[in-house]
């Protein structure tokens, strides 16, 4: 009897040790992907950006003008939510404040990252002086799904702190896909 639990023992590590293969090659083909988007495709978002910006000064411009740049913004869109897995589902903006040289908008995102769900609130101070326009984020509150995960709350709380949202973004791009990863590994154990 126990060389049989152990058989079935053996058998079941030999099907695990199967799947975390197949799993190790499909995130390594996946990261072949996205180095084969940052080559062609980037490039391409960087001539529709620039066109973009170098047109701004035109004026009006034709209805069918308006489609092809929307068209063009909206591919644009499409590869960076492939690329990063980063969704926005809501968007909210109110302006708190605004005053000649001075602006306090309140903004609230809603999105998801591979499988996580995340919720961002913050206000923006844009501030005008006589050569430009800066802004700065003056209040962050960040809610995720996965708040049982004593890691995640503590770079959620760094990030709100130091009020860093491109850190937060690069950091749950990656946390989220391995998060994933690990989720359906566990499931194959239950």
């Amino acid at each position: 009897m126990d060389n049989s639990i152990c058989q079935v023992y053996e058998e079941e590590i030999r099907s695990l040790e199967e799947e975390i293969k197949l799993l190790t090659e499909k995130y390594e083909d996946g990261q072949q992907e996205s180095t084969f988007f940052s080559d062609q495709e980037i490039l391409m978002s960087i001539k529709s950006f620039q066109r973009e910006f170098q047109g701004g000064s035109k004026g009006h411009e034709s209805p069918s003008d308006l489609k092809a740049q929307l068209e063009s913004l909206e591919t644009d869109l499409s590869f960076l939510m492939k690329f990063t897995g980063i969704q926005f589902t809501s968007h909210s903006k109110k302006t708190v404040e605004k005053t000649r040289n001075r602006t306090l908008q309140k903004h609230r995102l809603l999105g998801s990252c591979h499988s996580l769900s995340f919720q961002l609130e913050f206000q923006l101070l844009e501030m005008q002086n006589k050569e430009s326009l800066s802004a700065e984020i003056t209040d962050l509150s960040i809610i995720m799904e996965s708040g049982e995960d004593l890691d995640v709350s503590k770079f959620v709380s760094s990030t709100e702190e130091h009020r860093d949202l491109l850190t937060f973004f690069r950091s749950l791009s990656t946390y989220a896909e391995w998060y994933e990863h690990r989720r359906r590994t566990f499931l194959h154990f239950k």
